[in-house]
């Protein structure tokens, strides 16, 4: 994993919270996520639930575990959710038994890596969960923008795919349960007091035949 993003995310772990999600951009990207999550997971079912990527623990009331590269993001998640179990790991290095979770999640972590990377996490993945264990992740939609050149200094959402890639990626060991679109309307560019009233609009978007034209997807796969 990049040493740059480890530092990066140490660095904005005390202020993530706020600067990301204490404003209309963030609380709207919150609201939509937790809409879906609602149709992914089964309410109260967190038990074997791994947010794979915690941060500072946006998504931990839906999981009983939580993994992430930043020491100083898994002590601001141990902070707030002293319950949980959250240890330093990676994509590629989960620090649980194998055959542990029934579902793992991980929600903006495969936009900073590359392909091979991404594959590494679905191996990973499918040795950590259980028979017939979910993995749902998200992505930038390469049909709403294309991969940008990896290079030193460049990591930041540079990486997209095509759901027919990520097919291609997994056909072998996974089956493709459901996915759908996040943020098809570019709220960044309207003005805060209107960013509300296109929630309604952008969620229908984001599950209708234009999902795959959305700024991220998200995506359920299941162990075969």
């Amino acid at each position: 994993m990049n040493p740059e993003i480890k530092q990066y995310y140490n660095d904005l772990a005390d202020t993530y919270d706020s600067n990301r999600f204490d404003n209309s951009y963030g609380k709207y990207i919150d609201y939509q996520e937790r809409l879906l999550f609602n149709s992914f997971l089964s309410p109260g079912s967190s038990d074997r639930v791994l947010d794979l990527g915690c941060g500072t623990g946006r998504f931990l009331d839906l999981a009983g575990f939580g993994v992430d590269l930043s020491p100083n993001m898994v002590a601001v998640a141990k902070g707030k959710f002293p319950e949980k179990e959250i240890k330093e790991g990676s994509l590629t290095h989960i620090p649980f038994e194998d055959g542990f979770f029934d579902v793992i999640f991980s929600m903006h972590v495969i936009m900073h890596l590359n392909k091979e990377i991404t594959e590494d996490f679905l191996k990973e993945s499918h040795k950590k969960l259980n028979a017939k264990g979910r993995l749902i992740f998200d992505f930038p939609s390469k049909k709403r923008r294309p991969n940008r050149q990896h290079a030193p200094g460049n990591w930041h959402a540079t990486n997209s795919f095509s759901i027919e890639e990520i097919q291609q990626m997994t056909a072998s060991h996974w089956n493709l349960k459901q996915f759908s679109g996040i943020l098809f309307v570019p709220i960044h560019r309207l003005p805060h007091f209107a960013r509300g009233f296109f929630m309604a609009i952008d969620n229908l978007l984001c599950r209708s035949f234009l999902k795959e034209y959305a700024s991220y997807i998200i995506i359920e796969l299941e162990k075969k």
